[in-house]
């Protein structure tokens, strides 16, 4: 069995993925953790910190048995996911479009990082997860709930990076934190194209397809000085692939604060569900952090009111 995460692996995407691969090996279900295209530089530094060696990136999956973790949606899976059979999905988004013509597993807790229920899924099958297994976790926690401090943050993750910390050795949360978001900010070599497309992900939303990628960083600076090639990227895409908006998220994880970039066909009406004003492009999010929990569920209700 294959498991696998989405498109433009995230920290989450991958440590879930190998975490839960693990945990089936470990209980007898033979399984393989799989990646869909390469880890982002916050997940390299995951692995490096691990010594876990990158997982196979795979863009077919049509006729294996396959797990999913980290989304729900075709539209984030491989071009040819509807041939290949899901066994079961992890989740802590939104229920997606994924429908199956056999039973399947299915975990999906409103909890601010997948890893912290492949987590439980150990404590659950009375497993414990190896340390460099336990340190990738850990770290997709402290990403997804940017260091506690995200809203989607509940006890229940608080925990869990707690135990894997201990399991992991490592003593100090707070400094492995930092070093984690310096790698993660570090975009000074990185070309506007790879930037857009960090963590994108892309919403069907009453027939209208909406890209929005979000970009974590500790300090928005160089982000601002890329913003001109950014939104040429971003045209381009749009006008490959027929968005309706595409929209990268610049969020500056120690104000928790977010300011976006937007090309659209109608960027007003973007910005007026997120009570905002578009000017010259961006528009500002004050104290927005989380993508799931403070932008989608407002777009959503807009475009299909």
């Amino acid at each position: 069995m294959l498991v696998l995460g989405h498109q433009n692996p995230d920290c989450d995407s991958l440590c879930s993925a190998i975490g839960l691969a693990a945990l089936f090996n470990k209980i007898g279900r033979p399984a393989t953790p799989v990646l869909q295209g390469e880890p982002n530089p916050e997940a390299q530094f995951l692995l490096e910190q691990s010594g876990f060696p990158t997982p196979e990136i795979r863009t077919s999956v049509a006729g294996e048995e396959i797990f999913i973790v980290d989304y729900s949606d075709w539209g984030q899976g491989t071009a040819d996911m509807k041939k290949a059979k899901i066994r079961g999905i992890v989740d802590h988004h939104k229920l997606g479009d994924i429908t199956t013509s056999e039973p399947l597993e299915c975990w999906i807790w409103p909890v601010g990082c997948s890893a912290t229920i492949v987590y439980n899924m150990y404590k659950f099958n009375n497993q414990k997860p190896d340390a460099d297994v336990a340190k990738l976790m850990m770290g997709a926690i402290i990403s997804d709930t940017v260091n506690f401090q995200g809203p989607t943050t509940t006890d229940i993750d608080k925990v869990a990076a707690k135990e894997l910390a201990e399991i992991a050795g490592v003593a100090d949360l707070a400094a492995f934190a930092k070093a984690q978001f310096e790698a993660k900010s570090d975009i000074a070599s990185v070309s506007a194209a790879e930037l857009i497309l960090r963590d994108q992900k892309v919403f069907e939303m009453a027939g209208e397809k909406l890209a929005i990628g979000q970009l974590e960083l500790t300090s928005l600076e160089t982000a601002f000085s890329k913003k001109d090639e950014m939104l040429v990227e971003m045209g381009q895409l749009q006008a490959d692939k027929g968005y309706h908006s595409t929209i990268v998220l610049l969020t500056d994880i120690t104000k928790l604060d977010t300011t976006a970039l937007i090309i659209s066909k109608d960027a007003d009406k973007v910005a007026k569900a997120l009570n905002s004003a578009v000017v010259d492009h961006m528009f500002e999010l004050p104290g927005v952090v989380s993508r799931k929990k403070q932008i989608i569920p407002f777009l959503q209700e807009a475009f299909e009111a």
